[in-house]
C-alpha cells in the first residue's frame, strides 16, 4: 500500500515537473497558432500519459486495449476541438493584424469588425478608436496648415504691397510705417499662438502654480480691454470676492481670461455688457465670462474651442481662431475644465474651473 502511494506521488510530481517545463518551452513557439496547438497537445497528452503510467504501475492496465482506445479517442477529440478553437481565435487576431498593416500604409478609413470573443472584440474596439483619433489628428493637421498659411499670407502680402509702394515712391514711408507695425504685430501674435499650441500639444508647458487670489488677475484682464470696450460702448463688470483663492499660474490664467474676454467683446453689440463672475466650490473655483451678444447655436457650443474654427463673419473678420483653443489647452493644463452655454437672459457664458487646493 505504501509502495503504491509512493508511486502515485512520484508520478504526480513527475507530471507536474514535465508540465511546467513544457509550458515554459511553449512560449518560444513563433506564432499564436502553434502555441495554442502545443497547449492543446500538452493539456491532453500529459494527463493521458500520467493515467496510463499510473495504471500500468498500480493495476497493470497496460494490456487493456479497450481502455487505451477510449482514452486515445477522447484525447484526439480534445485536440481537434482545441485546433478548431485556435483557428477561430487566430483568424480574429489576423483581421486586426491585417487592418493594422493597412493603417500603417496610410489607409485611415480601415476598421475592424467588432465581433467575436470579448477580448478580441475589445481589441477591435480599441483599434477602431485609435483609427478615429488618427483620422481626426490628420484632419486637424491639414486644417492647421491650411488656416495658418492663409492667416500668414494675408499680412505678408499687405506688407509686401506697402514696401513696393514705398520703393516706387507711390507713398511716403511715414504713411505706411504705422500700418506695417500693425501687420508685424499681427504676425507676431499668430506665431506666438502657434508656438503656444505646439507646446500644449507636446505637453511641454511649464506651469508655476501658486495659491493666489483670483480678483487681481480679473481686474488686470478687464483693464487690458477697457479702452476697446469704451470705444465700442460696452460695459465691463466683475463679481469676485477678494478672499477667493485658487491654484494657478498667474500669467497663464491672465491669458485665458484675455482670450475669453476678447472673444466676448467681439460678439457683444454696442450698449451691451461683458462680465466676469467667480464662484467658489469645495474642490474648485468656477470662473464665468458672460456677454450680452447673440448667444450660441449648437455647432458653436460643440466647436468653438476647436482651433481655427470661425462660427460667423464677426469672428472671421478678426483673429486667427486660436484664442479659445489656447484657452482650453491652458485650462486643461491646470487640471480644470472649460465649456460654453447660453445665458438665460440672452448672450453666451463660458465657464472654466481651477483647482481650489
Amino acid at each position: 500500500m505504501i509502495a503504491m502511494i509512493q508511486s502515485a506521488l512520484l508520478v504526480a510530481v513527475a507530471t507536474l515537473a514535465v508540465g511546467l517545463v513544457l509550458a515554459y518551452l511553449l512560449r518560444f513557439l513563433p506564432t499564436v497558432r502553434l502555441q495554442l496547438a502545443g497547449l492543446a497537445f500538452l493539456a491532453v497528452l500529459l494527463p493521458l500519459g500520467a493515467v496510463l503510467l499510473s495504471g500500468w504501475v498500480m493495476f497493470h492496465m497496460g494490456k487493456d486495449v479497450k481502455i487505451l482506445a477510449v482514452v486515445a479517442a477522447s484525447a484526439l477529440t480534445a485536440v481537434i476541438a482545441a485546433l478548431v478553437l485556435a483557428r477561430s481565435i487566430v483568424a480574429s487576431v489576423d483581421r486586426v493584424r491585417e487592418a493594422s498593416a493597412e493603417l500603417a500604409r496610410g489607409d485611415l478609413e480601415v476598421r475592424v469588425p467588432e465581433h467575436g470573443p470579448a477580448e478580441v472584440n475589445e481589441l477591435a474596439v480599441a483599434f477602431n478608436e485609435m483609427g478615429d483619433n488618427l483620422r481626426r489628428l490628420f484632419d486637424t493637421r491639414r486644417e492647421l496648415v491650411a488656416w495658418a498659411s492663409h492667416d500668414l499670407r494675408t499680412p505678408l502680402a499687405n506688407m509686401q504691397a506697402m514696401l513696393e509702394a514705398i520703393e516706387d515712391d507711390l507713398g511716403a514711408p511715414e504713411e505706411y510705417v504705422p500700418v506695417l507695425r500693425e501687420q508685424v504685430q499681427t504676425l507676431s501674435i499668430l506665431v506666438d499662438d502657434l508656438f503656444e499650441l505646439a507646446r500644449i500639444d507636446a505637453d511641454a508647458l511649464t506651469l508655476e502654480m501658486e495659491r493666489l487670489p483670483v480678483a487681481p488677475i480679473v481686474s488686470s484682464s478687464l483693464r487690458s480691454i477697457e479702452a476697446e470696450a469704451r470705444s465700442r460702448h460696452v460695459r465691463l463688470a466683475s463679481d469676485v470676492d477678494a478672499q477667493i483663492t485658487a491654484r494657478f499660474a498667474p500669467d497663464k490664467l491672465e491669458r485665458v481670461l484675455m482670450n475669453l474676454l476678447t472673444n466676448a467683446l467681439r460678439h457683444t453689440p454696442s450698449d451691451g455688457a461683458v462680465a466676469v463672475r467667480v464662484v467658489p466650490e469645495p474642490d474648485e473655483v468656477r470662473v464665468a465670462v458672460e456677454d450680452t451678444g447673440e448667444g450660441l447655436d449648437v455647432e458653436a457650443r460643440e466647436r468653438m474651442f476647436d482651433r481655427f474654427w470661425r462660427g460667423d463673419q464677426a469672428r472671421s473678420s478678426r483673429g486667427a481662431g486660436l484664442g479659445l483653443a489656447i484657452a482650453r489647452g491652458l485650462v486643461e493644463a491646470h487640471g480644470g475644465r472649460i465649456w460654453a452655454e447660453n445665458r438665460e437672459g440672452g448672450g453666451a457664458c463660458v465657464w472654466f474651473t481651477l483647482p481650489a487646493r
